[in-house]
């Protein structure tokens, strides 16, 4: 895709955290842009960078311990560097975001509806309260949430999770943003519950035009609604392409290990699922070279490149399929054909 045609631009984005223990290099030169009406997958572990990386495109990061550089352009500002208040006002009104634990992102002790209200009029002080509450019914009732009029005055103890997932959205968008970040939005939920939040958002992007960046370890729901695909290790980008691309053609073996530990429709019913061995590595202290190598296991074939040098992010096939990865295309089509091909998410 070309950077110039899309709403958010991120270019070399590192975010470091200064603590007792060391530097955390939480981000380490990311780089990626989503289109208006296209939803870009980010794909990783726990503590690979995904959320770190969104809260820092919504400037939500504390300046006296994070320092961020690179380049964060969101409608053709650049972000990085602007004062803060600069930054809150373009949040909730230019770019948003859906945070996984509806339930701790919601005031306890305010109605769901005064919420959606006063995220309104934040962005609209010339709006009536009364233009405001009918703002937030009308919102509640475009998420599917039935009675909205009755709803606005419950609280979130009262909403069920999914109820409460639907309002976050509904407050996410009352000012019609054009980037919205949901960060692990269905992870809670059950697999109906969850079906219905994501049919939920692909209704309102189409209705709204926005960029979506979804944050997510679940390579099945990237599948279903997902236009490209960042893969993410260690603060770094390891993979990234079209979802066609990345998920029918993985070329990254931890994108390998990653579809090979969830159940697929067209494999083996009764084949095993292969987990990824070992644990993410600490951010403070990185394998030196890729790492992923400690837990590769094919990094006996690339000698000790694997330890001594960070592979580059390289063409691996048409339209802009990248990859991170020391082995050669020859050596991973080989390996991809013998043992992982039988993998795959459907979409």
């Amino acid at each position: 895709m070309d950077s110039s045609d899309a709403y958010l631009r991120v270019r070399d984005l590192r975010v470091r955290f200064d603590t007792s223990d060391g530097v955390v290099r939480a981000v380490d030169g990311v780089s990626f842009a989503v289109e208006r009406g296209r939803t870009l997958g980010i794909v990783g572990e726990s503590g690979s960078g995904k959320s770190v990386t969104s809260l820092a495109i919504l400037g939500l990061h504390d300046a006296k311990r994070a320092t961020i550089t690179g380049e964060i352009s969101v409608g053709g500002r650049q972000l990085v560097g602007l004062p803060d208040e600069e930054v809150r006002r373009l949040r909730g009104r230019d770019m948003a975001m859906i945070f996984q634990d509806p339930l701790s992102a919601l005031h306890p002790y305010y109605s769901i509806g005064r919420q959606i209200a006063e995220a309104y009029r934040v962005h609209h002080p010339e709006a009536s309260r009364r233009e405001a509450r009918q703002r937030a019914v009308d919102m509640l009732d475009r998420v599917g949430i039935p009675q909205p009029a009755r709803r606005f005055d419950q609280y979130p103890h009262e909403f069920s999770g999914g109820m409460r997932q639907r309002a976050m959205i509904a407050m996410s968008l009352v000012n019609d943003p054009a980037l919205l970040i949901a960060d692990e939005p269905t992870t809670a939920l059950d697999v109906t519950v969850q079906a219905q939040i994501l049919d939920l958002l692909a209704d309102l992007q189409a209705e709204f035009h926005s960029a979506i960046i979804l944050i997510t370890h679940d390579l099945g729901v990237v599948g279903q609604v997902a236009d490209e695909v960042l893969v993410m290790y260690g603060g770094r980008a390891v993979e990234q392409g079209g979802v066609e691309q990345v998920l029918r053609s993985p070329q990254h073996p931890y994108t390998w290990g990653l579809l090979s530990s969830v159940p697929s429709l067209h494999g083996d019913a009764d084949a095993d699922l292969v987990p990824i061995p070992g644990n993410p590595p600490s951010l403070i202290n990185l394998p030196t070279g890729c790492a992923f190598h400690p837990r590769c296991r094919y990094d006996d074939r690339v000698g000790d490149r694997s330890r001594t040098e960070v592979p580059e992010l390289r063409a691996a096939g048409a339209d802009g399929h990248l990859v991170a990865c020391h082995l050669s295309a020859e050596e991973r089509a080989a390996i991809y054909a013998e043992n992982v091909a039988s993998v795959g998410v459907a979409r």
